[in-house]
């Protein structure tokens, strides 16, 4: 299975400037033969919090209709974070729309960034769901950016929903950018799975993003990178014999004192 990462920048508020890079990416991806592209977090409105508040919508409504157009049209499975409003609450959530362009699996952001400027629990609700779904004959978790910090989460996804691809789309900023690469590696080891990082450039309100998207393995090797300040996309070949050939090597999960830790 091949997974392509799309790093791009955004325009603050311009759904329809979105949606048209989104479509151009998506067409790349699959020419290059991609079964599934991932977007970073919030691609819809960008990342700045007070216009995600003026322009988050319903998903009957804005990005995501468009998203099931665009995955159908092209025939590629998309992944991609977007605003979400819901009654008085506004998520940050990830989307998973098939080839035939119906949802089938979302996300809402269940650890949410303090940070200042950002400080996104001023704006946000969180999530209280983890999401994994198969997909061909690997397993997906989805995750957002500041989630990345958090191993129990991808420890829960990879034993108790037994993903093996971990999913991320982030808007992760230049003071932190060696975190953002280190964790990621630390995520694909710790758990023996695929880690899929697709993350912003360009400057949104002030907060400029260090790209340096991944594709790591289970061993830890990173197969695919980007530049830390460029539009691109980076794709690689994910493999179930690659995956389990790593852990019959050192059967980390399996050698967990799980009794221990609870």
């Amino acid at each position: 299975m091949k997974i392509a990462a799309a790093q791009i920048s955004c325009s603050l508020g311009d759904l329809k400037a979105n949606l048209l890079k989104i479509r151009d990416f998506s067409m790349q991806a699959k020419e290059a033969g991609a079964d599934l592209i991932v977007f970073p977090e919030m691609i819809d409105t960008g990342y700045c919090m007070p216009v995600v508040q003026a322009h988050a919508t319903p998903w009957t409504t804005g990005a995501v209709p468009a998203l099931k157009g665009i995955a159908k049209a092209k025939s590629i499975a998309i992944v991609c974070g977007v605003s979400e409003r819901d009654g008085k609450s506004i998520y940050n959530s990830q989307v998973l729309v098939d080839r035939d362009g119906q949802v089938i699996a979302k996300y809402r952001k269940t650890h949410l960034c303090p940070a200042a400027p950002v400080e996104e629990h001023k704006s946000f609700s969180p999530g209280n769901d983890f999401t994994s779904l198969d997909f061909g004959d690997l397993r997906l978790g989805l995750s957002i950016c500041y989630d990345l910090r958090f191993p129990e989460l991808y420890r829960k996804l990879a034993v108790e929903q037994k993903s093996n691809v971990f999913i991320i789309s982030s808007a992760w900023p230049f003071p932190r950018l060696e975190h953002f690469r280190t964790l990621a590696l630390a995520r694909a080891i710790e758990n023996q799975s695929y880690v899929i990082a697709a993350n912003r450039v360009g400057t949104d309100d002030g907060v400029t993003f260090c790209g340096s998207s991944a594709i790591v393995d289970p061993y830890g090797v990173i197969m695919a990178a980007a530049s830390q300040d460029r539009e691109e996309l980076i794709q690689a070949e994910l493999s179930l014999d690659r995956l389990n050939s790593v852990r019959r090597q050192i059967d980390i999960l399996g050698g967990r004192r799980r009794h221990l830790y609870e």
